[in-house]
């Protein structure tokens, strides 16, 4: 006997999203996940560093400078377009919602 024939499933239909929570949400994920390029960023940064410095170049604090600022840059940035694009995502949801009904979700 399995758990779905043990639990009763019911549809329900999901009508509105919270504009602010799914955009606190969405900034908070999408920031997290910018996180993967973190160490790309600062391995092509000391690679930058160290040809600028081998070519006798004074610009080799600079690449690593950018790479440092982009680290930072990076998840924020992603951060607040995650955020402004889930308030405009449940937004444009809660419009078309009203129209056509929403989603349909079975739960347990």
């Amino acid at each position: 006997m399995t758990s779905q024939e043990i639990l009763p499933t019911t549809t329900r239909r999901i009508k509105r999203f919270a504009p602010l929570q799914l955009g606190s949400m969405l900034g908070v994920t999408y920031a997290l996940v910018s996180l993967v390029f973190v160490p790309f960023i600062l391995i092509f940064s000391l690679v930058g560093s160290a040809i600028a410095k081998n070519g006798g170049g004074s610009s080799a604090p600079a690449f690593f400078g950018f790479g440092i600022f982009f680290i930072i840059f990076i998840p924020v940035i992603y951060g607040v377009l995650g955020f402004i694009g889930g308030v405009v995502a449940a937004f444009v949801y809660n419009i078309v919602a009203k129209w056509i009904g929403g989603i349909e979700v079975e739960v347990a």
